[in-house]
Protein backbone atom coordinates (compact mmCIF):
# COMPACT_ATOMS: atom_id res chain seq x y z
CA UNK A 1 0.00 0.00 0.00
CA UNK A 2 1.07 3.58 -0.64
CA UNK A 3 1.22 5.94 2.32
CA UNK A 4 -1.99 7.63 1.21
CA UNK A 5 -3.76 4.26 1.05
CA UNK A 6 -2.51 3.42 4.55
CA UNK A 7 -3.72 6.76 5.87
CA UNK A 8 -7.28 6.05 4.66
CA UNK A 9 -7.68 3.19 7.12
CA UNK A 10 -5.06 4.31 9.62
CA UNK A 11 -7.09 6.70 11.70
CA UNK A 12 -6.15 9.99 10.02
CA UNK A 13 -9.07 12.41 10.54
CA UNK A 14 -11.29 12.44 7.47
CA UNK A 15 -11.46 16.24 6.96
CA UNK A 16 -7.71 16.71 6.53
CA UNK A 17 -7.25 13.50 4.54
CA UNK A 18 -10.19 14.34 2.26
CA UNK A 19 -8.54 17.60 1.28
CA UNK A 20 -5.34 15.72 0.46
CA UNK A 21 -7.28 13.22 -1.64
CA UNK A 22 -9.12 16.08 -3.39
CA UNK A 23 -5.86 17.63 -4.56
CA UNK A 24 -4.49 14.21 -5.56
CA UNK A 25 -7.57 13.48 -7.67
CA UNK A 26 -7.68 16.95 -9.18
CA UNK A 27 -4.11 16.45 -10.37
CA UNK A 28 -4.42 12.84 -11.58
CA UNK A 29 -8.05 12.46 -12.73
CA UNK A 30 -8.65 14.31 -16.04
CA UNK A 31 -12.44 13.96 -15.92
CA UNK A 32 -12.72 15.18 -12.33
CA UNK A 33 -10.30 18.04 -13.01
CA UNK A 34 -12.41 19.09 -16.00
CA UNK A 35 -15.53 19.05 -13.80
CA UNK A 36 -13.90 21.17 -11.09
CA UNK A 37 -12.64 23.64 -13.69
CA UNK A 38 -16.09 23.79 -15.31
CA UNK A 39 -17.56 24.78 -11.96
CA UNK A 40 -14.97 27.53 -11.71
CA UNK A 41 -13.58 26.33 -8.37
CA UNK A 42 -9.86 27.13 -7.96
CA UNK A 43 -8.34 24.11 -6.14
CA UNK A 44 -6.26 26.30 -3.84
CA UNK A 45 -9.43 27.91 -2.44
CA UNK A 46 -10.84 24.58 -1.20
CA UNK A 47 -10.29 24.59 2.56
CA UNK A 48 -13.21 22.53 3.92
CA UNK A 49 -15.34 19.50 3.04
CA UNK A 50 -18.29 21.66 1.98
CA UNK A 51 -16.11 23.45 -0.58
CA UNK A 52 -14.99 20.28 -2.37
CA UNK A 53 -16.76 19.86 -5.74
CA UNK A 54 -18.73 16.61 -5.96
CA UNK A 55 -18.88 14.71 -9.23
CA UNK A 56 -22.42 13.78 -10.40
CA UNK A 57 -22.84 10.01 -10.18
CA UNK A 58 -24.02 9.95 -13.81
CA UNK A 59 -20.41 10.47 -14.93
CA UNK A 60 -19.80 6.80 -14.08
CA UNK A 61 -22.09 6.03 -17.03
CA UNK A 62 -20.77 8.48 -19.55
CA UNK A 63 -17.06 8.86 -18.79
CA UNK A 64 -13.89 7.26 -17.54
CA UNK A 65 -13.66 8.07 -13.83
CA UNK A 66 -10.05 7.07 -13.25
CA UNK A 67 -7.39 8.63 -11.02
CA UNK A 68 -3.87 7.88 -12.32
CA UNK A 69 -3.26 5.68 -15.34
CA UNK A 70 -3.75 1.96 -14.70
CA UNK A 71 -5.11 -1.28 -16.08
CA UNK A 72 -8.18 -2.13 -13.95
CA UNK A 73 -7.99 -5.26 -11.81
CA UNK A 74 -11.80 -5.35 -12.02
CA UNK A 75 -14.66 -3.36 -13.50
CA UNK A 76 -17.82 -3.27 -11.41
CA UNK A 77 -20.99 -2.65 -13.38
CA UNK A 78 -24.55 -1.83 -12.45
CA UNK A 79 -27.37 -3.29 -14.48
CA UNK A 80 -29.04 0.02 -15.30
CA UNK A 81 -32.62 0.00 -16.53
CA UNK A 82 -34.18 -0.94 -19.81
CA UNK A 83 -32.87 1.39 -22.49
CA UNK A 84 -30.21 2.95 -20.27
CA UNK A 85 -26.60 2.10 -19.73
CA UNK A 86 -25.28 1.06 -16.36
CA UNK A 87 -22.47 2.57 -14.34
CA UNK A 88 -18.89 1.34 -14.66
CA UNK A 89 -16.46 1.58 -11.77
CA UNK A 90 -12.90 0.75 -12.78
CA UNK A 91 -11.03 -0.64 -9.77
CA UNK A 92 -7.26 -0.38 -9.72
CA UNK A 93 -6.71 -2.85 -6.88
CA UNK A 94 -9.28 -5.32 -5.56
CA UNK A 95 -7.30 -5.62 -2.33
CA UNK A 96 -8.17 -2.01 -1.53
CA UNK A 97 -11.88 -2.83 -1.95
CA UNK A 98 -11.53 -5.90 0.24
CA UNK A 99 -9.67 -3.92 2.88
CA UNK A 100 -12.53 -1.42 2.95
CA UNK A 101 -15.49 -3.79 3.24
CA UNK A 102 -13.77 -6.24 5.63
CA UNK A 103 -12.74 -3.43 7.98
CA UNK A 104 -16.24 -1.99 7.76
CA UNK A 105 -17.91 -5.32 8.51
CA UNK A 106 -15.66 -5.89 11.51
CA UNK A 107 -16.39 -2.40 12.78
CA UNK A 108 -20.16 -2.89 12.77
CA UNK A 109 -20.60 -6.66 13.18
CA UNK A 110 -17.39 -8.18 14.45
CA UNK A 111 -15.52 -11.10 12.90
CA UNK A 112 -17.09 -12.82 9.86
CA UNK A 113 -15.91 -16.11 11.41
CA UNK A 114 -18.51 -15.69 14.16
CA UNK A 115 -21.34 -16.05 11.64
CA UNK A 116 -22.91 -18.39 9.16
CA UNK A 117 -23.29 -15.98 6.23
CA UNK A 118 -26.02 -16.60 3.66
CA UNK A 119 -26.40 -14.53 0.50
CA UNK A 120 -29.83 -14.33 -1.12
CA UNK A 121 -28.83 -12.35 -4.20
CA UNK A 122 -30.33 -14.07 -7.25
CA UNK A 123 -30.37 -11.13 -9.65
CA UNK A 124 -26.76 -10.27 -8.86
CA UNK A 125 -25.45 -13.82 -9.10
CA UNK A 126 -26.97 -14.09 -12.57
CA UNK A 127 -24.78 -11.34 -13.97
CA UNK A 128 -21.07 -10.70 -13.79
CA UNK A 129 -19.12 -7.78 -12.34
CA UNK A 130 -21.31 -7.12 -9.29
CA UNK A 131 -19.42 -5.45 -6.45
CA UNK A 132 -22.04 -6.75 -3.99
CA UNK A 133 -21.44 -10.37 -5.03
CA UNK A 134 -17.66 -9.89 -4.65
CA UNK A 135 -18.16 -8.53 -1.14
CA UNK A 136 -20.56 -11.23 0.04
CA UNK A 137 -18.47 -13.99 -1.59
CA UNK A 138 -15.41 -12.81 0.35
CA UNK A 139 -17.34 -12.59 3.62
CA UNK A 140 -18.71 -16.09 3.06
CA UNK A 141 -15.14 -17.34 2.65
CA UNK A 142 -14.00 -15.56 5.79
CA UNK A 143 -16.94 -17.01 7.67
CA UNK A 144 -15.59 -20.53 7.28
CA UNK A 145 -18.93 -22.01 8.33
CA UNK A 146 -19.82 -25.13 6.32
CA UNK A 147 -23.35 -23.85 5.66
CA UNK A 148 -22.31 -20.38 4.51
CA UNK A 149 -23.02 -19.74 0.84
CA UNK A 150 -25.24 -18.25 -1.85
CA UNK A 151 -28.82 -19.22 -2.56
CA UNK A 152 -30.66 -18.53 -5.80
CA UNK A 153 -34.32 -19.52 -5.68
CA UNK A 154 -33.97 -22.47 -3.29
CA UNK A 155 -36.44 -21.13 -0.76
CA UNK A 156 -37.44 -24.46 0.75
CA UNK A 157 -33.80 -25.44 1.30
CA UNK A 158 -33.08 -22.02 2.80
CA UNK A 159 -36.03 -22.32 5.19
CA UNK A 160 -34.76 -25.70 6.36
CA UNK A 161 -31.23 -24.40 6.87
CA UNK A 162 -32.34 -21.34 8.86
CA UNK A 163 -34.52 -23.58 11.04
CA UNK A 164 -31.57 -25.86 11.81
CA UNK A 165 -29.22 -22.97 12.50
CA UNK A 166 -31.76 -21.50 14.91
CA UNK A 167 -31.99 -24.80 16.79
CA UNK A 168 -28.20 -24.75 17.21
CA UNK A 169 -28.17 -21.12 18.36
CA UNK A 170 -25.80 -20.27 15.51
CA UNK A 171 -25.25 -16.57 14.82
CA UNK A 172 -26.32 -16.07 11.22
CA UNK A 173 -26.38 -13.22 8.72
CA UNK A 174 -28.97 -13.45 5.94
CA UNK A 175 -28.11 -10.71 3.47
CA UNK A 176 -30.48 -10.37 0.57
CA UNK A 177 -31.72 -8.19 -2.23
CA UNK A 178 -35.13 -6.73 -1.39
CA UNK A 179 -37.33 -8.58 -3.86
CA UNK A 180 -35.74 -11.94 -2.96
CA UNK A 181 -36.27 -11.41 0.77
CA UNK A 182 -39.89 -10.50 0.09
CA UNK A 183 -40.39 -13.59 -2.07
CA UNK A 184 -38.91 -15.80 0.65
CA UNK A 185 -40.82 -14.19 3.53
CA UNK A 186 -44.12 -14.52 1.67
CA UNK A 187 -43.64 -18.28 1.48
CA UNK A 188 -42.28 -18.98 4.96
CA UNK A 189 -42.97 -17.61 8.41
CA UNK A 190 -40.08 -18.06 10.85
CA UNK A 191 -39.03 -16.94 14.30
CA UNK A 192 -35.39 -15.94 13.92
CA UNK A 193 -33.72 -15.14 17.24
CA UNK A 194 -30.10 -15.71 16.24
CA UNK A 195 -30.24 -14.34 12.69
CA UNK A 196 -29.60 -10.85 11.38
CA UNK A 197 -31.73 -10.13 8.33
CA UNK A 198 -30.10 -7.47 6.15
CA UNK A 199 -31.61 -5.96 3.01
CA UNK A 200 -29.39 -4.40 0.39
CA UNK A 201 -32.19 -2.64 -1.49
CA UNK A 202 -33.00 -3.45 -5.08
CA UNK A 203 -36.43 -4.11 -6.52
CA UNK A 204 -35.18 -3.95 -10.12
CA UNK A 205 -38.70 -3.74 -11.48
CA UNK A 206 -39.39 -7.24 -10.12
CA UNK A 207 -42.14 -6.08 -7.77
CA UNK A 208 -44.16 -3.02 -6.90
CA UNK A 209 -42.02 -0.54 -5.02
CA UNK A 210 -42.82 -0.17 -1.32
CA UNK A 211 -41.51 2.10 1.39
CA UNK A 212 -38.65 0.97 3.59
CA UNK A 213 -40.85 1.08 6.76
CA UNK A 214 -43.41 -1.14 4.99
CA UNK A 215 -40.69 -3.54 3.88
CA UNK A 216 -39.13 -3.80 7.32
CA UNK A 217 -42.47 -4.21 9.05
CA UNK A 218 -43.39 -7.08 6.73
CA UNK A 219 -40.02 -8.83 7.16
CA UNK A 220 -40.18 -8.40 10.94
CA UNK A 221 -43.64 -9.89 11.06
CA UNK A 222 -42.94 -12.83 8.74
CA UNK A 223 -39.39 -13.70 9.83
CA UNK A 224 -39.81 -12.96 13.52
CA UNK A 225 -36.93 -10.51 13.88
CA UNK A 226 -37.03 -7.43 16.10
CA UNK A 227 -35.26 -5.23 13.56
CA UNK A 228 -34.19 -5.43 9.94
CA UNK A 229 -30.69 -4.28 9.12
CA UNK A 230 -29.75 -2.58 5.86
CA UNK A 231 -26.67 -1.93 3.76
CA UNK A 232 -26.21 1.28 1.78
CA UNK A 233 -23.85 0.74 -1.09
CA UNK A 234 -23.61 1.14 -4.84
CA UNK A 235 -21.46 0.25 -7.80
CA UNK A 236 -19.76 3.64 -7.68
CA UNK A 237 -18.60 3.23 -4.06
CA UNK A 238 -16.00 0.94 -2.50
CA UNK A 239 -17.38 1.47 1.02
CA UNK A 240 -20.70 0.77 2.68
CA UNK A 241 -22.85 2.28 5.39
CA UNK A 242 -24.93 0.03 7.63
CA UNK A 243 -28.18 0.40 9.51
CA UNK A 244 -28.95 -1.74 12.56
CA UNK A 245 -32.61 -0.80 12.35
CA UNK A 246 -35.14 1.87 11.37
CA UNK A 247 -33.22 2.75 8.22
CA UNK A 248 -30.69 4.96 9.99
CA UNK A 249 -27.25 4.43 8.43
CA UNK A 250 -23.81 4.94 9.91
CA UNK A 251 -20.54 5.23 8.02
CA UNK A 252 -17.06 3.89 8.70
CA UNK A 253 -14.45 6.57 9.56
CA UNK A 254 -13.23 6.91 5.95
CA UNK A 255 -16.73 7.62 4.61
CA UNK A 256 -19.01 10.59 5.22
CA UNK A 257 -22.34 11.83 3.88
CA UNK A 258 -23.25 15.48 3.33
CA UNK A 259 -26.36 17.13 1.86
CA UNK A 260 -26.72 19.63 -0.98
CA UNK A 261 -29.63 21.79 -2.03
CA UNK A 262 -31.41 20.66 -5.18
CA UNK A 263 -31.52 24.20 -6.58
CA UNK A 264 -27.90 24.97 -5.61
CA UNK A 265 -25.59 21.92 -5.72
CA UNK A 266 -22.69 23.97 -4.37
CA UNK A 267 -24.60 24.73 -1.15
CA UNK A 268 -23.37 21.76 0.92
CA UNK A 269 -23.79 21.13 4.66
CA UNK A 270 -23.27 18.29 7.12
CA UNK A 271 -26.78 18.35 8.61
CA UNK A 272 -30.39 18.59 7.51
CA UNK A 273 -32.32 17.45 4.45
CA UNK A 274 -31.40 17.47 0.79
CA UNK A 275 -29.71 15.46 -1.93
CA UNK A 276 -26.83 13.33 -0.73
CA UNK A 277 -23.15 13.92 -1.38
CA UNK A 278 -20.90 11.02 -0.45
CA UNK A 279 -17.24 11.10 0.52
CA UNK A 280 -15.64 7.67 0.14
CA UNK A 281 -11.90 7.83 0.57
CA UNK A 282 -11.57 4.20 -0.49
CA UNK A 283 -12.40 5.52 -3.98
CA UNK A 284 -8.91 6.98 -4.13
CA UNK A 285 -8.32 5.75 -7.71
CA UNK A 286 -11.72 6.75 -9.11
CA UNK A 287 -13.44 9.69 -7.40
CA UNK A 288 -13.97 10.06 -3.65
CA UNK A 289 -16.53 12.86 -3.93
CA UNK A 290 -19.81 11.83 -5.53
CA UNK A 291 -23.15 13.64 -5.77
CA UNK A 292 -25.75 10.85 -5.83
CA UNK A 293 -29.44 10.98 -6.68
CA UNK A 294 -30.76 9.93 -3.27
CA UNK A 295 -32.69 12.33 -1.05
CA UNK A 296 -32.07 12.08 2.66
CA UNK A 297 -31.59 13.60 6.06
CA UNK A 298 -28.40 13.82 8.11
CA UNK A 299 -28.72 13.83 11.89
CA UNK A 300 -26.56 15.61 14.44
CA UNK A 301 -24.60 12.43 15.19
CA UNK A 302 -23.63 12.02 11.52
CA UNK A 303 -26.02 9.14 10.82
CA UNK A 304 -28.30 9.52 7.82
CA UNK A 305 -31.58 8.31 6.38
CA UNK A 306 -32.58 7.88 2.75
CA UNK A 307 -36.08 9.13 2.06
CA UNK A 308 -36.34 8.90 -1.71
CA UNK A 309 -34.75 9.62 -5.05
CA UNK A 310 -34.92 12.50 -7.48
CA UNK A 311 -37.57 11.87 -10.12
CA UNK A 312 -35.30 11.87 -13.17
CA UNK A 313 -32.74 9.37 -11.86
CA UNK A 314 -32.65 5.73 -12.88
CA UNK A 315 -33.90 2.99 -10.59
CA UNK A 316 -30.66 1.86 -8.99
CA UNK A 317 -29.79 -1.77 -8.46
CA UNK A 318 -28.63 -1.25 -4.87
CA UNK A 319 -31.27 1.26 -3.78
CA UNK A 320 -34.78 0.99 -2.40
CA UNK A 321 -37.54 3.34 -3.47
CA UNK A 322 -38.68 4.65 -0.13
CA UNK A 323 -41.23 7.34 -0.97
Amino acid sequence: MTQLEKDIFGGTPLPSLALEVFHFQYEHNPLYRSWVDTLGVPPDTVQSLSQIPFLPVSFFKSGEVRTTDFVPAAVFESSGTTGTGGSRHEVKDLELYKESFIRCFRLFYGLPGDYCIIGLLPAYLERSNSSLVVMVHELIGLSGHPDSGFYLYEHERLQGLLTELEKKGQKTLLIGVTFALLDFAEKYALHLQHTIVMETGGMKGRRKEITRPELHAFLQRRLGVKTVHAEYGMTELLSQAYSAGEGRFRCPPWMKVLVRKEDDPLDVTDRGEGLLNIIDLANIYSCSFIAVDDIGRIHADGSFEVSGRVDNSDIRGCSLMVV
